[in-house]
């Protein structure tokens, strides 16, 4: 396989200053002797220009915030040029650029992929998926598409404009204009974070917009019923056969103190062998634990 020469510089326009007497910054791209450039859409003073290290001199944080840029770029274009390699692309300077700026590519948009994640989920209920899990996701979609809306007057978003202030805003939208709780806020950005890791897997993005956040869920502490409450539940009158059956099932799990787990897996082996869930429920379960 022929071996690719790559290069990449960082200089200065001297003949053409901007109107604030600085020079914009180039970049050059040479792969096998063959050359293209681009600017970066950033300026430097002449004379503050290193033309042998490629950077800006000086502490002050106008020079360390433009080196870190330079830096940022010049880490993307290795990381480009790495892809093409792997992928087992043509590799021209040209590609690179476009590549880069994003040309010729239709950028994967967060709502659009989020949707089309909730699809599949949704034609897997009952099979891997429960409904309540679908529900949540497509949830936080609808919550997604109204904080967009009315924070950045937008219909969707590209994937790769993610960063970490947005994910902190869609923990505020949740908590503040949806009154979540701790817990809940978090499973909302779990739910988010799915579909980051799935761009990243799939590279229509380069940064992890979640890499600087850990979740924090406090500790829940329920009070036990009392005996008021229980005797209401027991008396309670549903509409719907099926909520009867669940509050048999939990009131059945109260006074035998059996976890509710058992009665569901017992159920689940009644519909694996196509046996129907009737009012000898609780006769079912006492032959099993008995």
């Amino acid at each position: 396989m022929q071996r690719n020469y790559f290069s990449i510089l960082f200089f200065i326009r001297r003949t053409r200053l901007l109107k604030n007497g600085e020079a914009p910054i180039g970049l050059r791209i040479t792969v096998n002797g063959q050359r293209a450039e681009m600017q970066i859409k950033r300026s430097v003073a002449e004379e503050r220009w290193n033309a042998s290290k490629g950077c800006v001199t000086g502490k002050d944080r106008k020079a360390l915030e433009l080196n870190q840029y330079l830096e940022s770029v010049r880490t993307k274009i290795y990381q480009i040029h790495r892809e093409l390699l792997q992928d087992g692309k043509p590799i021209t300077a040209l590609t690179i650029i476009q590549k880069f700026n994003g040309e010729g590519e239709s950028p994967k948009m967060l709502l659009e992929v989020f949707r089309e994640h909730n699809k599949k989920y949704r034609e897997l209920i009952d099979r891997d998926y429960v409904k309540g899990t679908v529900l949540r996701y497509e949830r936080t979609v609808r919550y997604l598409e109204e904080m967009l809306q009315s924070q950045y007057n937008l219909k969707d978003i590209p994937l790769k404009e993610l960063n970490h202030e947005f994910v902190l805003n869609f923990e505020h939208f949740v908590k503040v204009q949806k009154g979540c709780a701790q817990n809940a806020a978090v499973k909302y950005l779990k739910n988010l974070k799915k579909i980051t890791r799935l761009a990243l897997v799939n590279k229509w993005i380069t940064d992890d917009p979640f890499s600087e956040i850990r979740f924090h869920q406090t500790q829940s502490n329920r009070d036990f019923l009392t005996e008021e409450e229980l005797n209401a539940i027991i008396n309670k009158k549903f509409d719907i056969p099926r909520l009867e059956t669940i509050r048999d099932i939990f009131v059945f799990c109260v006074f035998t103190f059996v976890a509710l787990i058992k009665p569901i897996l017992i159920i689940n082996e009644l519909q694996t062998y196509n046996r129907g869930i009737g009012n000898d429920l609780e006769t079912i379960c006492l032959h099993h634990f008995a």
